[in-house]
């Protein structure tokens, strides 16, 4: 495993995962979306898959996180193979639309987990308890999340969107 995630501060989160030394550009637009999708690593792919297919070219893959497309990673040959939301051994937190939607793949949470959380003790302490976990070296995001990232970034945003409808709610009462 490597070391993928790094905590900057309180609100950000870094990681990086080497790529193979490849002439394919940062960014391509999704075959079927057209949405700007950014490279990830073939180990985070071949780790999520439910078959690797034979003869599977060891090109760049990308991953398109838009949430009406059905497709997760294509490649820049136009040869290899796409893959679907079905082809992968977990569900894509930027494309589900019912619970549980997941927003740390290496902990199990998800954004109900989130606003469930808020919703007893009106503040949620997950994003402080992974920092925790990632600066102690225990994650995994380039193999367990789809987007081969490190999910503080979507945990935060969960946290905010929860306390937002929380707000919302207390107030509508």
């Amino acid at each position: 495993m490597s070391d993928c995630c790094a905590v900057k501060d309180s609100n950000s989160a870094s990681c990086a995962v080497e790529t193979p030394q490849e002439e394919a550009p940062a960014v391509m637009a999704c075959p079927e979306s057209g949405t700007r999708s950014k490279k990830v690593d073939l180990l985070t792919v071949k780790s999520l898959l439910r078959q690797l297919p034979f003869e599977m070219p060891p090109s760049q893959y990308y991953f398109c996180e838009a949430s009406g497309c059905d497709v997760v990673y294509f490649s820049s040959d136009p040869e290899a193979p796409l893959f679907r939301r079905s082809d992968l051994l977990v569900r894509v937190g930027q494309k589900e639309e019912h619970d549980p939607i997941p927003v740390c793949y290496c902990f199990g949470v998800a954004r109900s987990d989130v606003a469930d959380e808020i919703r007893l003790t009106g503040k949620s302490t997950l994003a402080e308890r992974i920092k925790a976990e990632v600066k102690a070296g225990r994650c995994a995001c380039e193999v367990k999340n789809p987007s081969g990232k490190c999910c503080l970034g979507d945990v935060i945003r969960a946290v905010k969107e929860a306390q937002t409808v929380e707000s919302e709610a207390g107030t509508s009462q």
